[in-house]
């Protein structure tokens, strides 16, 4: 099944949406898990009570399922505004094949792909749109917000918006000023798996967050340490290295 081309499919699994009452129903019956990770629960409880979030949790946690579920149940559309092209396809491939109507915006889609999309989410047929901050500027991108019910708009890899992040993008700090030419404002949830105490402050003052919710469950992956060594046959250290994991 191709994504963002078959609204037959989109239409069928809309219908079905309104079983699903609250997160712990979605968590099992869309994504197929029996409980919540540290810390997630909080997260979407508190984006489903109205208010703003912001949300530091390691990567692997799963940030992304303390937006989707709430964009599933919030009433209208979740827009997602995510930096990287690929991971947007790989989120939205997987929400698809869950059974959830979702789609991607970005300079990947075709011509006419773009104005089927643009077409459909006119139609409401879609749950979760993903964007690049690039897109909020581009002409006729505020036309279509504004002619949509925005539940929420969250900001993955927050970070971004910081200059005090190692992946600062200009594009970031136009996401309040979207916001704010939009008729309602929805509701703001911010995600990202680092961020220092400057960082969270100026995602909280660039966004224009109110009152947030905070979590912040650190930075530790117990898959993965750090180790520094310092060899003085640099070039046999590394080939000796390569000799004892072979493959």
């Amino acid at each position: 099944m191709a994504m963002n081309d078959n609204t037959d499919f989109y239409e069928c699994r809309f219908e079905n949406y309104e079983k699903y009452n609250n997160p712990e129903a979605v968590l099992k019956g869309l994504f197929g898990y029996d409980s919540f990770r540290s810390g997630q629960k909080s997260v979407i409880d508190s984006i489903l009570a109205g208010r703003d979030t912001l949300s530091v949790m390691p990567t692997g946690a799963g940030k992304s399922v303390c937006y989707q579920i709430p964009a599933i149940l919030l009433s209208g559309i979740a827009l997602v505004i995510s930096p990287l092209i690929s991971l947007m396809q790989d989120q939205v491939k997987s929400l698809n094949e869950a059974g959830i109507p979702a789609a991607f915006i970005n300079s990947s889609l075709s011509e006419s792909a773009f104005y089927k999309t643009v077409c459909k989410v006119r139609q409401g047929l879609y749950k979760i749109i993903y964007v690049a901050p690039e897109r909020l500027t581009a002409e006729g991108f505020l036309e279509l917000a504004k002619s949509i019910p925005i539940s929420m708009i969250t900001v993955d890899e927050a970070h971004c918006i910081s200059q005090w992040g190692q992946d600062f993008r200009p594009s970031y700090m136009k996401i309040a000023e979207f916001v704010k030419a939009l008729e309602k404002r929805p509701i703001i949830s911010a995600f990202t798996a680092t961020a220092t105490e400057n960082v969270r402050e100026d995602i909280v003052c660039s966004l224009g967050l109110i009152d947030p919710y905070m979590l912040v469950t650190g930075f530790d992956r117990e898959n993965l340490f750090f180790q520094v060594d310092k060899p003085k046959n640099k070039d046999k250290y590394v080939l000796d290295y390569i000799g004892e994991h072979a493959g």
